[in-house]
């Protein structure tokens, strides 16, 4: 399978911006017609969060950097989706923010002090 190799600073750039532009014009697209045909919210969710880390592996396919923030947010609409859709009755909010400081933690525990050298 060949993947496109993005080159110079101008071909990045332009790379950069059509991606942005589709991944913005499937934003839209999904929204309108997820209002257009009443979508339930999960169904909604679920397309954001797919659109956002399809232009992330769109990324890594030209050889972009990947943007873990834009990773994390369509994980989080992935989630907030499926959430959804199961109908699950337990927030979402509070088992992120659970998930969240018990990774802060245990990174704090196992990991080094920043600037200390072995």
């Amino acid at each position: 399978m060949a993947t496109h190799v993005v080159g110079t600073f101008d071909d990045r750039r332009l790379t950069l911006q059509r991606l942005d532009a589709v991944a913005w014009g499937l934003f839209f697209l999904w929204v309108g017609i997820a209002f257009l045909t009443n979508l339930n919210w999960g169904i909604g969710l679920l397309g954001v969060g797919i659109i956002v880390l399809g232009g992330q592996a769109a990324r890594r396919y030209v050889h972009l950097t990947l943007e873990v923030f834009w990773v994390v947010v369509g994980v989080l609409f992935v989630m907030g989706g499926v959430w959804e859709l199961l109908s699950v009755r337990v927030g979402m909010i509070p088992i992120v923010c659970i998930v969240a400081g018990v990774l802060l933690l245990v990174s704090a525990l196992r990991g080094r002090p920043r600037g200390q050298q072995v």
